[in-house]
């Protein structure tokens, strides 16, 4: 029997959560009822009360209600939810939770959510799951189910919604996951214009025994990997492919935000960091380029995305970034620099080949990096560079795993 934490505003949507409730019941598992409303008083007799909550997180709910805004209370709740599904979650009191919800229950419950492990069943039933749901999910697998309808009662179509939710939850917690003989976790960066490199340095690495589950750098791609190294299921990092930060320096579409490459600090992790792309930045359509880079570099990849070459000075401050994030790390790391090209379009002869930039880029790196730097006169797509790069990580693995065993 699993335990499936049942969690929202009980005070609009107590009923709709007891239905759901007795259904995961009626599966042979234990329901608990989480209360994280804010209005009126709740219209079922929940296991934790909103009370409860609020004070999990060292908040007094009392005060708050007193001034009677809705949205402090929502933004509130929203903060003191997942200080409190987390400890249920990380002392094993439950194995699954489902929501349903509107826009205040929706950002509430998936705010809870997101503070779950990767693989931790999530369900939320909302009427916003037809929409951007990006920020409601963030970089976590939460599922999301259209309600179809509003969540305000049970009718002949919200009972089936609600059924089937209810069947979906429990499918998830009863499912058997087969971890037997896997292999350490490693994870890699990779854009189209470093493939060959990745896909090279990928094939060495699983040779030697581990998984390498590769991420496109595409900004959903980084916040997703960045998620997962910090999730504590990662062995090794194999960043070859930074060009998110350029996106997030000059206002690209493909930016992964502040927070790129800060996870491997936390989860200290071995890592081997590249520049790769970091001579491009990505744009949409050639006319959505803002008008300030007018006189620039730029080559059409295809009619929806429009390149833009870095300049020197950009170059030197990329450097100086990438430098000061590896500073950071604690576990072993290395820096490798492919001299000859960091993309396949910036190789000599191709339309983004600039010297100067590279330069800038790379000396700033020198300049700031406490970390080791590995210099190679190499592109970054040849088999020797990728080689040296996979044979880098897989030593600094193995030092690392053998100060742990001392």
């Amino acid at each position: 029997m699993a335990t499936i934490a049942v969690i929202g505003t009980f005070d609009t949507k107590g009923g709709e959560h007891a239905f759901v409730a007795e259904k995961i019941r009626a599966r042979g598992h234990r329901a608990l009822l989480i209360d994280v409303g804010s209005g009126s008083p709740p219209t079922i007799t929940p296991d934790f009360t909103r009370e409860q909550v609020a004070a999990f997180a060292g908040m007094d709910l009392a005060s708050l209600l007193a001034r009677g805004d809705r949205g402090e209370c929502v933004v509130a709740m929203s903060e003191a939810a997942p200080v409190f599904l987390a400890k249920l979650a990380a002392t094993h009191d439950i194995d699954g939770v489902i929501s349903l919800g509107g826009g205040g229950g929706t950002a509430i419950s998936t705010a809870a959510m997101r503070a779950l492990p990767l693989g931790f069943p999530k369900l939320m039933v909302s009427t916003l799951a037809a929409g951007n749901t990006a920020p409601y999910l963030g970089t976590k697998d939460i599922v999301m189910m259209p309600s179809i309808a509003d969540v305000a009662g049970l009718n002949r179509l919200s009972r089936i919604i609600f059924s089937r939710a209810a069947g979906a939850i429990c499918g998830m917690v009863e499912a058997k996951i087969d971890d037997e003989g896997s292999k350490p976790l490693v994870v890699a960066s990779m854009f189209g214009n470093t493939t060959a490199c990745v896909t090279e340095a990928k094939r060495i690495i699983e040779e030697a025994g581990y998984e390498v589950l590769v991420f496109a750098a595409t900004g959903a791609g980084g916040k997703s990997m960045e998620a997962l190294i910090e999730s504590g299921m990662v062995a090794g990092v194999l960043d070859l492919t930074t060009t998110e930060w350029a996106d997030e320096l000059l206002g690209g579409v493909l930016s992964a935000g502040p927070g790129r490459m800060d996870a491997v600090a936390k989860a200290k992790v071995p890592a081997v960091i590249a520049p790769g792309c970091l001579d491009m930045v990505n744009f949409g359509e050639r006319d959505s380029i803002p008008a300030k880079y007018a006189d620039r570099n730029f080559y059409v990849h295809n009619p929806q995305v429009t390149l833009m070459r870095t300049n020197a000075d950009e170059c030197a401050q990329l450097g100086r970034i990438i430098a000061e994030k590896v500073n950071r790390y604690e576990a072993p790391a290395a820096i490798m620099i492919p001299k000859r090209a960091i993309s396949v379009i910036s190789a000599k002869g191709q339309p983004f080949h600039d010297p100067a930039a590279d330069e800038a880029l790379f000396s700033a790196i020198l300049t700031d990096s406490r970390v080791p730097v590995v210099e190679l006169d190499e592109e970054i797509n040849s088999p020797v560079f990728a080689k040296a790069c996979a044979e880098q990580l897989l030593t600094l693995m193995s030092d690392a795993q053998f100060q742990t065993n001392k």
